[in-house]
């Protein structure tokens, strides 16, 4: 909506200044000012004037200034036409009329934003009733309690196919509505309009201004067509404009909070309830440029937080292609990836906010990203892959739409080609590497260099790059130091800082529940090597008391006597975290009620991909630092083989979840 110079002079003078100024700043009278701390910087002394005649506010802490719009603007986030709007209310003033077709479209939104509002009142009742009863088990297995609940207005859609058509009926919404609204599934073909959402948990939609738009259900059946459902498009919600808890997500970033990505609702709540209120996410689709816009709106450099698997590198490259033409000076994205096999919501129950903000801080900036894209495809080892890697990268700078940022990609890629081809490298520089190329590791274990890994040779900017493949031998007593993401992402190169390997949890969770294999296999539950500090105090500890108490030597100990031992000895807090960190239930052989072949199987399988896993993943270390060394053929052989072995092995990790025939597990028969 367009307003008018006179309605905005009259809105003015309704208001004073100081009025308006006064709702979020303590002011204090100051000769013909007021004068009070900036709600923009943290200050002792008062350096926010206010002058009422002027009709302006100044901050001389950060040097903004402006009008009583500019203050909601800056201190709410929100538009000019928000900004109007809400000072229009404050001040009793109708808005100005519009078009009568505009003014119908109005109305009608209105009105869809009450049908959407009952329906989320709707689903929040069932959720709660009887008939929520599953739901309920789905959420607190994900660890959204009560206050998340509602705070994110979480609900349920209870499985009849009429539910909330006849509740919405019996409030007087005409069906057209409900169809319009998005809430029923209609068509020529569909004789009687049905609930479009079932037997799902229903995450609301808020638009930037934190009305109720649309809702994305979680089926909560297995046997489904979609797993997540979106409303359709509908005169209120479009997608690919939208990010999940967007609004809030606007109030943190004006308040200094980080913007985060991450890719679905749950993620988002879990990172909200963690304390990172910036977190948002797309609507099932891959990022937009409207998304793009909105996240650039808040923060001048969101970080898209995307898992650390293949999916979540495609989705961070997918990224970078939308974004590259967008790119503006000061205008960029930061990349971060989670440790392979975990979900935001899986790091952030079984680390916390310490783990999140150690994935986060790791975050890598969106040049680096285009290089390990367009150098992961393999080694350059002639004038004709190095030549069609330039002609790529020129290819792609090109599309960049800001001349100026155009210019310094350019001569960043510059430099790194430089670098990777074995050109001169600045003197007390440490070598470096990208992470792509042969030594790359594509995505085992996560697709980016872990924080704290040191660069190696290959490319300019001291960070990605390939080993040295192609470029001239280290300097004698220089040190090599890895660069492929698989390695500096693992546990043997940067150590587990925060949360508990899965797999590590996961043996120490079978011991907890099965004493018995401390009897059966005590030496080589010692001889396990644990890479994260707190899983290897805790099997020490496991280890001396099944030396010392006489049941667990005789295999005769049970869980809550071992489990109050531990508590004794301070390791209430261990067990706590790793009980977190297996945020799935399917591994059969390592529940309590497990019978004891499943368990025998499972412990098994266990120990030998966890000691394969980690002998492997020393091997990585010795092949790249062999090749590094010297860069023949036949090191690069041998690393390829690690490479293609530690692939195998993460194939086999699943068939762990297939067990537990013996302990009542349905088996299908094909």
């Amino acid at each position: 909506m367009r307003f008018t110079p006179e309605f905005l002079d009259e809105l003015r003078s309704r208001l004073s200044t100081s009025e308006v100024v006064g709702k979020r700043v303590a002011l204090k009278k100051a000769g013909r000012e007021w004068r009070g701390l900036s709600p923009f910087n943290k200050e002792r002394t008062p350096s926010f004037y206010v002058n009422d005649e002027k009709g302006m506010w100044f901050d001389f802490s950060s040097g903004r200034n402006g009008s009583i719009f500019d203050f909601l603007m800056a201190t709410e986030g929100c538009t000019f036409p928000e900004a109007v709007e809400r000072l229009a209310q404050q001040a009793g003033m109708a808005l100005p009329q519009v078009s009568e077709r505009a003014e119908a479209q109005d109305r009608r939104r209105r009105t869809l934003h009450e049908v959407v509002n009952l329906a989320a009142e709707f689903f929040q009742q069932t959720l709660a009733a009887r008939a929520g009863a599953k739901a309920r088990g789905y959420l607190a297995d994900r660890g959204l309690d009560g206050p998340l609940q509602q705070k994110f207005r979480i609900g349920y859609a209870p499985p009849e196919r009429f539910a909330l058509k006849e509740h919405l009926g019996s409030h007087g919404v005409p069906v057209e509505d409900m169809v319009e609204a998005g809430l029923l599934v209609a068509g020529d073909d569909i004789p009687v309009p049905y609930d479009r959402f079932r037997d799902r948990v229903m995450f609301p939609i808020t638009d930037m201004r934190g009305r109720l738009i649309a809702f994305g259900g979680r089926a909560l059946e297995k046997d489904v067509a979609a797993k997540y459902l979106n409303s359709p498009e509908t005169p209120l919600f479009h997608k690919g404009a939208n990010l999940y808890n967007g609004a809030a997500a606007r109030a943190a970033a004006h308040k200094g909070a980080p913007v985060v990505a991450v890719e679905g609702y749950v993620d988002v709540i879990a990172m909200v309830a963690c304390g990172v209120e910036g977190a948002v996410a797309p609507l099932g689709t891959a990022l937009t440029p409207d998304q793009l816009s909105l996240l650039w709106k808040m923060t001048d450099e969101p970080v898209l937080c995307f898992d650390g698997d293949g999916a979540g590198r495609r989705a961070a490259y997918r990224a970078v292609d939308t974004a590259l033409p967008l790119l503006k000076p000061g205008k960029s994205l930061s990349f971060a990836a989670l440790p392979d096999g975990q979900d935001p919501d899986d790091l952030a129950r079984s680390g916390g906010r310490a783990a999140i903000d150690a994935v986060l801080k790791g975050a890598r900036p969106m040049a680096e990203m285009l290089w390990l894209r367009e150098t992961a495809q393999g080694a350059f080892t002639t004038p004709e892959r190095r030549a069609a890697l330039e002609a790529r990268l020129a290819e792609v700078v090109a599309g960049i739409g800001d001349e100026t940022v155009r210019r310094h990609y350019r001569q960043d890629l510059d430099e790194r080609l430089r670098r990777l081809f074995g050109g001169e490298r600045p003197s007390g520089r440490r070598p470096y590497g990208m992470g792509g190329g042969p030594a790359s590791g594509r995505g085992m274990q996560g697709w980016m260099p872990g924080r704290g890994a040191a660069p190696m040779r290959g490319q300019g900017g001291g960070r990605g790059g390939r080993p040295g493949a192609f470029g001239e031998p280290l300097a004698a007593g220089e040190p090599y130091m890895v660069a492929s993401p698989q390695l500096a992402a693992s546990s043997l190169h940067r150590g587990y800082r925060v949360a508990v390997p899965p797999r590590e949890a996961l043996i120490l969770q079978i011991v907890l529940h099965h004493p018995w294999l401390l009897h059966d296999h005590l030496e080589q539950v010692s001889a396990l090597e644990f890479r994260h500090g707190e899983a290897e105090r805790l099997k020490a500890a496991l280890v001396d008391i099944a030396a010392h108490d006489s049941t667990v030597h005789d295999g005769a100990a049970e869980p809550e006597r071992l489990a109050a031992e531990l508590r004794r000895r301070g390791f209430a807090d261990a067990l706590d975290r790793i009980a977190a960190a297996i945020t799935t239930a399917a591994v059969f052989g390592a529940r309590p009620d497990a019978a004891p072949d499943d368990v025998e199987t499972t412990w098994k399988q266990l120990v030998s991909l966890h000691n394969q896993s980690h002998s492997l993943t020393k091997e990585l270390r010795e092949a790249e630092q062999a090749l590094g060394g010297e860069p023949s053929e036949a090191h690069f052989a041998w690393l390829t083989d690690v490479k293609q072995r530690l692939a195998a092995l993460d194939g086999a990790e699943a068939l762990i979840e297939g067990f537990g025939a013996s302990s009542g597990r349905s088996v299908r028969v094909f």
